[in-house]
Formats: C-alpha cells, sequence, structure tokens
C-alpha cells in the first residue's frame, strides 16, 4: 500500500501522538470522573493504533524498497 507522502505524515502524527494521548486523557478522566467504559474506549483506541501503525509501517517498507530498486 502506497500512500501520498502527506497523507503518511498525517497518519504518522495521528498514531504517534494523537491516538496515545487522547487514550491516556480518556482513562485518566474516567478514573476521576467515573466517565463510563473507561477500558473499552482506551482498549479500542488502542487497537485502531496498534492497526495504524502496521498499515503504515507496510507502507514506509513498500517506499523503502522501491527507492532501492
Amino acid at each position: 500500500m502506497k500512500m501520498k507522502s502527506e497523507t503518511y505524515d498525517v497518519l504518522k502524527f495521528i498514531a504517534q501522538i494523537v491516538l496515545p494521548a487522547l487514550g491516556t486523557l480518556y482513562f485518566a478522566l474516567a478514573g476521576i470522573w467515573g466517565l463510563p467504559y473507561g477500558e473499552q474506549v482506551v482498549g479500542t483506541i488502542t487497537a485502531v493504533d496498534a492497526f495504524l501503525g502496521a498499515i503504515l509501517k507496510l507502507s514506509s517498507d513498500q517506499y523503502y524498497r522501491e527507492a532501492q530498486q
């Protein structure tokens, strides 16, 4: 899967910064304020982040393979 550089950069920022921060924020607020489904929400965010990381890794590998040819 090859994607545009801008798309890759945005998705990488989301995967490395936004989703982990969002999961941490919700987990902390759920504990403090008793928000519902803390584990389920954080688990879902983590699963999405792991999937996004795998997609980005595949794209990066393909890019570097093509650049070496």
